[in-house]
């Protein structure tokens, strides 16, 4: 008695069907809103130096002094005005203390709280 592989695949659904009368009429998918805008990495950097600026009870000034930056600069780029250069952010983290790491973490760690979770789109892997 031989066995033969059947060429059709088993069909796993991945949300529960949901029962409609059979006089209900076919809804419309509603359109989708625009997605969620991710924030820029500019104003998550500059979000965090200004906390971390505030935390320490510092002027604007004491730390573009020490970073040896202009203020009007520093201010620009804590607003997330300014791309400021891999140089720039490392002299203003470690005025604050931090190191350029701690600050691309943090950054990180803000985008990854802000943006919007992916919601699940149907789709389905087969192997």
């Amino acid at each position: 008695m031989s066995q033969q592989a059947s060429n059709e695949a088993r069909v796993i659904p991945l949300r529960p069907a949901t029962a409609r009368p059979a006089t209900a009429r076919p809804v419309a998918p509603r359109p989708a809103g625009p997605p969620a805008k991710e924030p820029l990495w500019r104003d998550l950097v500059g979000d965090v130096l200004r906390r971390e600026r505030l935390a320490q009870e510092r002027t604007l000034k004491d730390v573009a002094d020490a970073a040896r930056i202009s203020m009007p600069y520093l201010s620009e780029v804590e607003r997330g005005r300014k791309e400021a250069s891999s140089e720039v952010l490392a002299a203003a983290a470690q005025a604050l203390g931090l190191g350029l790491g701690d600050l691309l973490s943090l950054a990180q760690t803000e985008l990854t709280r802000s943006t919007p979770k992916a919601s699940y789109n149907g789709l389905c892997l087969v192997a």
